[in-house]
């Protein structure tokens, strides 16, 4: 096999539609893998489509189509040479011409084409190859006139081409069209045959051998001579151990395993190692030396499921691997940059390792996206990160008619087969809200009885599964009742599967979390703004303000900002200035998210999993994210990291008064000493009581305090403090806005250290969420931790780590070193 990659010297111009005339009748050089926007930008005709308004400059791309064109040098096909064109993704109305000869036409950016050119590339030499866009968005706009109307969120109708949805806008992300070719292209060379497909099943037997099921398809090139084909070799090998089988004459596929005795196991991260084993697969003319093709991949040996067995309560979803329940810790995951071709092997690094640096060990790949590249997956694997993905449905009924149904069975069988060696994937999971909103969404009444997926989620999609990867878990939706529709029960019942709680954010108060215990929560979420540093880069309004026109283009949320600033009226003071309204909102934000994750945690095992929405932005918003569009931790990853550790206090109610709750999420019990100390804001202790703290592994323990720890004498000035070791947890007896915190109760002190600065803080009264805001200072600042409860006379240091020179009393100032103190006015004492 001979690769020839066709990625240098691509030609970009526009073809028809509404163009401007400064681009129109240009012709500019365009990166492949890539897209048109970003050849644009790069060529200068394009501002950069996140700063500020540039987005609605940019509208006049939804409809306009593109050409991309490269002249390339091509020797002819040697005797018996098949040679195959092959693109692993076009984005996403596209026709193929090869020196003026149509190739094909596409209609879908989840799945790869392949075009045998051998007759096209006899006489060797130049060749032009081109590929021509339509306007994805005027070709899903003609589905849906020949099709029918289905409901979806948001203006377009995105459920009418196989193309990412989110593509078209949504409530967090920018509405910029993208159009290229955005996965490889090249010319592959070959004789005799080739691996099409190797998909390896692989499992752990009872005895804790490791097997690897290898299945392979072969095409072969029909240029042997023969009708027959010839006999062909093919070999897996796996930690040094072999397995070989010969393919007869005229058949194109095998099955080979391999065994590994005494395999190490693949764990998720928090429970175990994730060893990885290389598997590599060769095919060979039978008799003969050299490879005609190969394969190589890692897996890990493990098994993975969800138990859903009925019990008392009704249906569990609890992930279990390698035999050993986990309670799951995520968050959901969209495309990290709207242009998806910028997304490197190392960002991707850095964002799974901000997800393990919050003790998560499972993401979403959520719905309204993209299958994840190997990138992700490999990334993944080796961190010990379990992947739950969804197929690309989300939020709309969706046609099952032709031509969407073949297409949706093409690129759900590529990608199941392209995925199946990883051992971070988890499950797959078949849309996104949909079955809820056929129940609650008003969809059987617009749809008078038209298709919506129904027949994707339980048939299509499951059955490709079971036939392809059935060694991995289907669920049908997200959230879903595994016996809906046929128990009548609702979709997103608390007692049944998967549930979605979204009351909180955009109908009640995130102390509602608590009026529900899930089996398993896979979304809830609480908005706040970027960060300081990246909100400030891209959104240059003047004033700035919550209100201002480019804050509120960045701002996607249906009423967000009435959202936010309802969430936090009952909680903190109103805030006086846009900068205290950029930490108040960030730190509720940060308050509801935990709150909800802690109140989850203390039902395990009832409760199996809290998978937040989401761990990622995909450019510079205003969004549920933790993780920020230029990558940088807002103060929820924090309260993400701390509602997360392996070892939580928390104080929940339970049967009309307060307890403790200690959650162990260690292989080990956790033992010690437990301090419960009611004392005022000033340090005076007015109670306490010292019990020992026994929690066995992977367990939740309660304590019930006695009454005094919890009758405050003057509920505005109090804290309950719990210490234990490894953990702390506070309890406050009123709201924030109604405590009389002492408004500037911290002294600090910045010191140069070597890879940044040390901020030595000290408390003189009760300080809560104390954080510096580092990137107010230098845009590359990040400190080590945040939204800490400082008790009176306790001090305590924080790490910024940064390249930048600065002065260290800036770290000090009074809009970095932030606590819910000081947004708080003179509170009225009883």
């Amino acid at each position: 096999m001979i690769r020839q990659t066709l990625h240098d010297g691509w030609k970009l111009s526009a073809t028809a539609g509404p163009v401007p005339e400064h681009v129109a009748g240009r012709t500019v050089p365009a990166a492949v893998p890539g897209s048109v926007h970003l050849d644009l930008l790069a060529a200068g005709l394009f501002p950069d489509p996140y700063l500020d308004r540039a987005e609605e400059e940019l509208v006049w791309a939804h409809r306009t189509d593109w050409r991309y064109a490269l002249a390339f040098e091509a020797a002819a096909p040697g005797p018996g040479e098949r040679v195959d064109l092959v693109f692993e993704g076009l984005d996403t109305v596209a026709t193929v011409e090869l020196d003026g000869t149509v190739l094909g036409s596409t209609a879908n950016m989840h799945r790869g084409y392949r075009f045998d050119v051998r007759d096209a590339l006899a006489g060797g030499g130049s060749h032009e190859l081109a590929v021509s866009f339509r306007s994805a968005l005027e070709y899903a706009e003609e589905v849906e006139r020949r099709l029918g109307r289905r409901d979806h969120v948001y203006p377009h109708p995105f459920n009418m081409v196989r193309k990412m949805a989110c593509s078209f806008g949504w409530d967090w992300g920018p509405d910029l069209q993208t159009a290229g070719i955005w996965k490889p292209v090249r010319l592959e060379r070959w004789h005799t045959a080739r691996l099409a497909r190797v998909r390896p099943l692989v499992t752990v037997d009872a005895d804790g051998t490791g097997r690897a099921e290898v299945h392979v398809d072969i095409e072969r090139s029909g240029l042997d001579g023969d009708a027959g084909g010839t006999p062909l070799e093919l070999t897996a090998t796996v930690a040094g151990r072999t397995g070989r089988v010969t393919v007869p004459a005229g058949e194109s596929g095998a099955v080979l395993t391999v065994t590994v005795p005494g395999a190490r196991l693949w764990w998720p991260v928090g429970h175990g190692d994730q060893p990885l084993y290389d598997l590599a697969v060769t095919l060979r003319a039978a008799g003969a030396g050299e490879p005609l093709d190969g394969w190589e991949r890692r897996i890990g040996f493990r098994t993975v499921t969800v138990d859903t067995a009925p019990d008392e309560i009704g249906t569990p979803f609890t992930v279990v691997v390698n035999d050993k329940p986990i309670f799951v810790k995520g968050a959901n995951w969209i495309p990290d940059d709207h242009f998806l071709t910028r997304i490197t092997r190392e960002r991707l690094e850095r964002r799974v390792d901000q997800a393990v640096g919050a003790h998560m060990n499972l993401l979403r790949v959520w719905g309204g996206g993209i299958y994840e590249t190997d990138d992700f997956y490999d990334v993944c694997d080796e961190r010990g990160v379990l992947v739950w993905q969804d197929f690309p449905f989300a939020c709309a009924s969706y046609p099952e008619e032709e031509p969407l149904w073949s297409e949706v069975e093409a690129e759900a069988r590529e990608n199941v087969v392209r995925l199946a060696s990883h051992p971070s994937l988890a499950l797959w999971n078949g849309a996104n809200e949909n079955m809820w909103g056929f129940r609650d969404w008003g969809w059987p009444e617009q749809l008078q009885g038209r298709t919506w997926g129904l027949g994707y989620y339980t048939d299509l999609l499951p059955s490709i599964v079971a036939e392809l990867d059935p060694t991995r878990f289907y669920s049908a939706n997200s959230p879903y009742n595994p016996g809906a529709p046929v128990d009548g029960l609702h979709p997103n019942d608390e007692n049944h599967g998967t549930r979605h709680e979204w009351e909180v954010w955009n109908r009640a108060d995130y102390t509602h979390y608590r009026d529900h215990i899930p089996r398993f929560c896979s979304e809830f979420g609480f908005q706040g703004p970027p960060t300081w540093a990246t909100l400030t880069t891209w959104i240059h309004d003047d004033p700035l303000t919550p209100a201002s026109p480019a804050f509120l283009l960045h701002q996607k949320a249906e009423d967000g900002n009435g959202k936010l600033d309802r969430g936090m009226a009952p909680h903190l003071p109103e805030p006086k200035t846009f900068e205290d309204w950029h930490w108040a909102t960030q730190l509720n934000q940060a308050r509801a998210v935990a709150f909800g994750i802690e109140h989850f945690r203390s039902w395990w095992p009832r409760t199996a999993g809290a998978v937040v929405w989401q761990l990622n932005d995909c450019w510079p918003v205003t969004s549920w994210a933790a993780v920020d569009g230029d990558g940088r931790l807002k103060p929820l990853w924090y309260g993400l990291r701390h509602a997360y550790a392996p070892r939580l206090l928390t104080v929940q109610p339970r049967d009309g008064r307060l307890v403790l709750i200690a959650v162990n999420d260690h292989d080990e019990p956790w033992r010690g000493e437990l301090l419960l100390e009611r004392q005022t804001f000033s340090g005076i202790s007015l109670r306490s009581v010292k019990l020992s703290l026994d929690v066995p592994a992977r367990s939740v323990t309660r304590t019930e305090p006695d009454e005094s720890l919890l009758t405050p004498e003057n509920a505005q000035e109090e804290v309950l403090v719990a210490t234990a070791p490894d953990a702390r947890a506070v309890h406050l007896f009123r709201e924030d806005r109604e405590l009389a915190y002492d408004p500037a109760p911290l002294k600090a002190e910045a010191v140069a250290v070597p890879g940044g600065y040390r901020v030595d803080v000290r408390a003189s009264s009760f300080a809560r969420d104390v954080a510096v805001l580092a990137d107010r200072v230098a845009p590359d600042a990040v400190v080590d931790e945040m939204l800490v409860p400082m008790l009176a006379g306790e001090s305590r240091s924080f790490t910024v780590r940064t390249g930048a020179d600065i002065d260290p009393a800036a770290l000090t100032g009074p809009l970095v070193l932030r606590s819910a103190n000081a947004l708080s006015a003179p509170v009225v004492r009883d």
